[in-house]
């Protein structure tokens, strides 16, 4: 049960409420772009992009269509009673890639806003589209990220608060996987944040690397990064007296960061590598980004894990101490 404050209402909850509301809320306008899109494209009224086939189009549409509803209903879950009855995985399976899709994109697109540069507003099918509808695309990730950022994490917090308790310590058995997560994360962002500097080892088409694109490399680079200190952080005991809700929260982040942007990029490098060489106009090497892309899922598994057992360790020691007495 949620601690009560004076007025029925426990504390962080109305901060939760807004904030997933206006997650689902800020979702809606792209999920009807993108079924108008659909719609336009199967009935000849939207052009489709040059990159891609009718067919190819239109399934890469849907698929956002189907995490723009799953977007709607997890914040709605987020804000009502109702959310609290779904089963712990489903739930979380869906909030770490979530999350992990648009949270870690809010610095991308801040700092591409403020550049003055595309800062994301793509369809990410090579479609062109009106400036209004790229504002309400950028508006849809920006409120879905942002409102998961701050309800997601207040919901997991009253859910499981023991999760979020206490400080890192050394990380319970296999702490050769936590080396090997952060070791491969640690490897991507080295990788990326060389390419985001202008270096060119692994590009192909070097010329494609524009400042938007270096941008988001960068950003890829960074949280990558920060999945390898997580990483670290839970598994080797090396930082001690460290409030335990850092690593596990930003270690979930970027976890679901490498996994979900991984997955999604993994089947476009497929496709590349088959369709006509003017649909290539990726600056890497297609070898090298599906290598990435498998290192990238296999690295997001990976951290989610150390991430895993360390709040599993958190929950038994508890269960043998508080008999005894207070677990700090």
């Amino acid at each position: 049960m949620d601690d009560v404050d004076g007025r029925g209402a426990a504390p962080g909850s109305r901060t939760r409420v807004v904030f997933a509301y206006g997650a689902a809320a800020a979702m809606v306008p792209y999920l009807l772009i993108k079924v108008s899109w659909v719609v336009g494209g199967l009935s000849g009224l939207v052009e489709v992009g040059e990159e891609f086939s009718l067919a190819g189009w239109v399934l890469l549409n849907a698929v956002t269509i189907v995490m723009a509803a799953t977007g709607i209903v997890l914040g709605l879950a987020l804000a009502r009673p109702w959310g609290r009855r779904i089963p712990a995985l489903p739930l979380l399976a869906c909030a770490w890639i979530g999350s992990g899709f648009l949270v870690p994109m809010l610095p991308y697109l801040l700092v591409g806003s403020l550049a003055g540069g595309n800062g994301g507003a793509t369809g990410g099918d090579g479609s062109t589209m009106p400036v209004w509808e790229a504002v309400l695309i950028d508006v849809g990730f920006a409120g879905l990220g942002l409102g998961l950022a701050v309800a997601l994490p207040i919901y997991l917090r009253e859910r499981w608060p023991a999760a979020f308790q206490g400080r890192v310590r050394k990380g319970p058995p296999g702490g050769r996987s936590g080396v090997a997560a952060a070791t491969m994360t640690a490897v991507l962002g080295v990788l990326q944040l060389v390419w985001a500097a202008g270096g060119t080892l692994g590009l192909a088409q070097p010329e494609f690397a524009d400042p938007d694109w270096r941008l988001l490399t960068g950003n890829a680079g960074v949280w990558a990064l920060v999945a390898a200190a997580c990483a670290f952080a839970l598994t080797s005991g090396r930082v001690p007296g460290l409030p335990r809700w850092i690593p596990v929260t930003l270690g979930w982040v970027s976890s679901g960061f490498l996994f979900a942007w991984s997955c999604w990029k993994l089947p476009l490098v497929g496709y590349l590598a088959v369709a006509a060489e003017q649909a290539n106009r990726w600056p890497e090497n297609l070898g090298v980004a599906g290598a990435q892309a498998v290192v990238g899922v296999v690295a997001g598994a990976a951290t989610l894990a150390v991430v895993v057992r360390a709040v599993r360790g958190r929950g038994e020691a508890r269960r043998r101490v508080e008999p005894c007495g207070r677990v700090e």
